[in-house]
C-alpha cells in the first residue's frame, strides 16, 4: 500500500485519540494531515490540502445528518477522495443507507474488530462497499431473510395456484384499493364482477371454511401464507 493522506472527522476527543492510535500503530502509510471536530473545521481543512482518504464519523455534535452531508458534498466536489465511515451509530440502519447513497466507500462500525489495516487497504485500492464484521453480519441476516421470503412466496404461489392477476388483486386489496380502482390498473383485464368472482375463488383456495370471509380476512390470510410479502407491498405503476 502506497503512502496516502488522511483527514479524520471526529468530535469526541477520546475516540479521536483512539483512531489516531490505530493509524499510528497499524497503518504507517497513512499521514494524518488534519482532524476536524465539526463541519466548518472540516471544510477549512479541505481547502488547505486535499486528502486521499476521509475517515468520517457520522454523529457530529449530536447530529447524524451532518456526516451524511459532508460525505455527499465531498463526493460531488472531489469524487476521487475515498470516504470511509467510522461510526458508533451501530443501530441506525437508515443512516447507513443514507451515507451509502451519498457515495461512501464503506462503513466500519465502532464495535467488534474496529478499524483494520485490511479495511483501509481495500478502500485505498479502489474496492467499494468495505464493511467490517458487525455490519456484514447484519447484511447477511437481511439477505438470508429476503431470500427466504422470496422462496416462501414462490412456493405459496405454486401450492395455492396463484397466478399473476391473483397476486396483483390481493396486493392492491392489501393497499386499500377498491375493486373499481383495481380494474383501472394497467393490464388488468377484469371488471368488478370478474374480480368479485376471483375473490370468491381465492377464498375457496385459501380457507377450509370459507363462510364469512371478507376482503380483509382474505388479505391477512395471503400474508400468513407468504403469498404477499409485507415488506414489498407496493402498487403497480399507474
Amino acid at each position: 500500500m502506497q503512502n496516502f493522506k488522511v483527514i479524520i472527522v471526529e468530535d469526541v476527543p477520546l475516540e479521536l485519540k483512539g483512531t489516531q492510535g490505530i493509524i499510528r500503530n497499524d497503518i504507517p502509510e497513512a499521514e494524518v494531515i488534519g482532524t476536524a471536530e465539526n463541519e466548518s473545521a472540516y471544510w477549512r481543512l479541505l481547502k488547505q490540502q486535499l486528502p486521499d482518504l476521509v475517515l468520517l464519523d457520522l454523529g457530529l455534535g449530536g447530529s447524524t445528518t451532518v456526516g451524511v452531508e459532508i460525505c455527499r458534498q465531498t463526493k460531488e466536489l472531489h469524487p476521487q477522495v475515498r470516504i470511509l465511515i467510522f461510526t458508533g451509530e451501530i443501530l441506525n440502519e437508515k443512516l447507513w443507507v443514507d451515507v451509502l447513497d451519498a457515495g461512501a466507500d464503506g462503513i466500519i462500525l465502532k464495535t467488534g474488530e474496529l478499524l483494520t489495516r485490511g479495511d483501509v487497504r481495500a478502500v485505498m485500492e479502489g474496492k467499494q462497499l468495505v464493511f467490517n464484521e458487525p455490519i456484514l453480519r447484519k447484511i447477511v441476516e437481511r439477505f438470508k431473510h429476503s431470500v427466504g421470503s422470496e422462496l416462501a412466496k414462490q412456493e405459496a404461489l405454486v401450492n395455492y395456484e396463484i397466478d399473476e392477476y391473483d397476486e396483483r388483486f390481493l396486493r392492491h386489496l392489501a393497499l386499500g384499493y377498491t375493486k373499481d380502482q383495481i380494474t383501472q390498473l394497467r393490464g388488468m383485464p377484469f371488471g368488478v364482477k370478474s374480480l368479485e368472482k376471483r375473490q370468491n375463488e381465492l377464498v375457496q383456495k385459501l380457507f377450509s371454511d370459507s363462510r364469512s370471509v371478507n376482503a380483509t380476512r382474505l388479505v391477512v390470510r395471503a400474508l400468513e401464507l407468504h403469498i404477499l410479502d409485507l415488506d414489498n407491498l407496493v402498487p403497480d405503476e399507474e
